[in-house]
């Protein structure tokens, strides 16, 4: 923090408020003060102009000033150190504090005790409870100054002696500060496009219309004195000077004004009536005249309370049509910047009409529209910029593993820890399927690497065996000269062992599972009987398979070694 030497009022410290986003300013940036709004502050850092303090403010700012300055010594014993009113800033946010310890490690902030404060402040409260425009404006002094925590005290004093006091510790908000942050960088864009508007003149109502001239009668039986002649020429001719359907905000302004005015006419004509019939006999023609003038003022006053009545309406209306237009094109900025419309629907609304219930001026109407549109362009920029950096972390943490958020758009709006875990599950299980999935494979491979060796083995045993076995003595008829591998028994030797009971192999089947193709000649040739004939079918024994496959081998080796001989 940067400690600002600057007396409070003097040019220099009016060029520095000027220049920084201030804490005692902050509380009418989020439209939380009752002394100023949000429009008003905009419109005092736009022009530079300020409200001219009237004297009851005054008082009430030179008593506050007073009231620290009796209680700083009390709050000193409270802290237990010395506290130094001093200016600060620290980047754009300044603060001006009513205390701060040497370390600036505790901050102490006075107000005048009021009502509102006596019904939060009750013994064993927390700065928690405290009004939001006191929290706000602690918060910012906190962000400045780096304190850990603010001594809040409210007292009340007559002269110098203390009539009452209370008090609290504020601890500092992360959730607030970060809405003061927002809160504040929503204001420097609406500052930007902030455009003052023209200051409406207030109107003069012409001497006809401030004051007519007097009716008198003087009635005996007729009427024997009357202005009413002269009265009917200047009160119509200052009700036909008012426009019957204001135009312009000039006389949409006026019409409020007018409307009373004319009603003021209606009823003097009511009065008038009334003192006439009381005090003549017959005075039809003054009593026409009378009826008229209040008749014609009568539906003046109709036509501008209807117009008046439409025209509020149609603002009203064009306020929240402007409001909800401007809300739905911040967002769809924000998702042009996200790159896809991830913001919620709910984001592009607000309760705009709710915002200008009870409210009696246009101005009101106005400042509460404007206000309730810069919290939502908060709100939603938090949004974003939540979604930004969730997205940020999906493409850091899930990389490959992309396909597996198909409902991203919805995942994104989660706060950044929820969002965090689910990415990180997601990761996790997918990865533990595809280990899974690679060791079955490494498994499986390994598995087929045994078992190519075991018949590799296999086969180097039988191509052993068909080397060591003698070519036939005839090799000029290499092709009739192959001996079988496997002969049938012949009479007289020992009988076989008993064979399998399974025999359900075809010579299709065998075929089929050898990939190429053999025929029972061959298969007795090799010495393979079949174990049963059904018709033209023959059946082997399942188990001989592994068998024929090995002295296919065999022979096929043994023929080639032939012909190599032979050549």
């Amino acid at each position: 923090m940067e400690i600002l030497e600057l007396k409070q009022g003097s040019p220099e410290w009016h060029a520095h408020r000027a220049a920084h986003r201030n804490a005692s300013d902050a509380p009418a940036m989020m439209n939380c003060s009752p002394y100023k709004t949000r429009t008003q502050l905009l419109h005092e850092m736009k022009t530079g102009v300020t409200a001219a303090v009237d004297p009851a403010t005054q008082r009430r700012f030179d008593a506050g000033h007073l009231f620290e300055g009796l209680d700083r010594p009390r709050a000193e014993a409270v802290i237990g150190e010395e506290l130094f009113p001093v200016v600060g800033a620290e980047g754009i946010l300044s603060a001006s504090f009513d205390g701060l310890t040497f370390g600036w490690d505790i901050n102490y902030e006075h107000k005048t005790l009021n009502d509102e404060l006596r019904a939060v402040m009750v013994p064993g409260c927390t700065g928690a409870v405290l009004p939001l425009m006191y929290r706000v404006q602690m918060e910012q002094q906190t962000m400045v100054s780096g304190a850990k925590k603010s001594l809040f005290r409210a007292t009340k004093w007559k002269g110098k002696e203390l009539v009452e006091e209370r008090q609290c510790w504020y601890e500092p908000d992360a959730a607030l500060a970060a809405e003061i942050l927002a809160g504040w960088e929503q204001f420097e864009k609406d500052l930007a496009a902030y455009v003052p508007a023209e200051p409406v003149a207030p109107r003069a109502l012409g001497a006809t219309r401030e004051r007519l001239p007097a009716l008198v009668f003087e009635v005996r039986g007729e009427i024997a004195e009357s202005t009413l002649d002269a009265y009917k020429v200047k009160a119509l001719a200052v009700i036909g000077d008012i426009p019957s359907k204001p135009e312009t905000d000039q006389q949409f302004a006026d019409a409020k004004e007018d409307a009373k005015f004319c009603r003021e006419i209606q009823e003097a004509m009511g009065y008038a009536e009334a003192a006439a019939l009381g005090r003549m006999v017959t005075v039809d023609e003054a009593l026409k005249v009378m009826r008229f003038i209040g008749e014609t003022a009568k539906r003046k006053a109709i036509d501008l309370e209807n117009a008046v009545t439409a025209e509020e309406k149609r603002r009203k209306q064009q306020m929240v049509i402007d409001a909800a237009t401007a809300l739905r094109e911040h967002v769809d900025a924000l998702d042009k910047r996200l790159g896809h419309p991830y913001m919620p629907g709910a984001s592009r609304s607000a309760d705009f009409d709710g915002a200008i219930k009870g409210k009696r001026s246009v101005p009101s109407m106005q400042d509460a529209v404007d206000s309730t549109l810069a919290q939502a362009k908060i709100a939603t920029n938090a949004t974003a910029e939540r979604i930004d950096a969730n997205l940020k972390h999906l493409n850091a943490e899930a990389g490959e593993f992309l396909t597996l958020f198909p409902d991203v758009g919805v995942l994104v709006l989660k706060q950044a820890d929820d969002f965090a875990a689910v990415v990180k599950l997601r990761v996790a299980d997918q990865r533990a399927k595809d280990q899974k999935k690679a060791d079955d494979l490494r498994e499986s491979l390994a598995q087929e690497a045994r078992n190519t060796a075991a018949a590799e083995a296999q086969a180097a045993a039988v191509v052993q065996h068909a080397v060591a076995t003698p070519p036939p003595a005839s090799p000029t008829a290499p092709s009739a000269a192959v001996a079988p591998l496997r002969t049938t028994p012949s009479s007289g030797s020992a009988a076989p062992a008993p064979a399998p009971a399974a025999a359900n192999l075809l010579i299709g089947g065998i075929n089929r599972r050898l990939g190429y193709d053999v025929n029972a000649v061959l298969l007795k040739q090799l010495g393979f009987e079949p174990v049963r004939i059904d018709g033209a079918r023959r059946f082997y024994r399942d188990s001989d398979l592994p068998l024929i496959g090995r002295a296919l081998a065999a022979h096929s080796i043994r023929v080639t070694q032939l012909e190599a001989a032979t050549a």
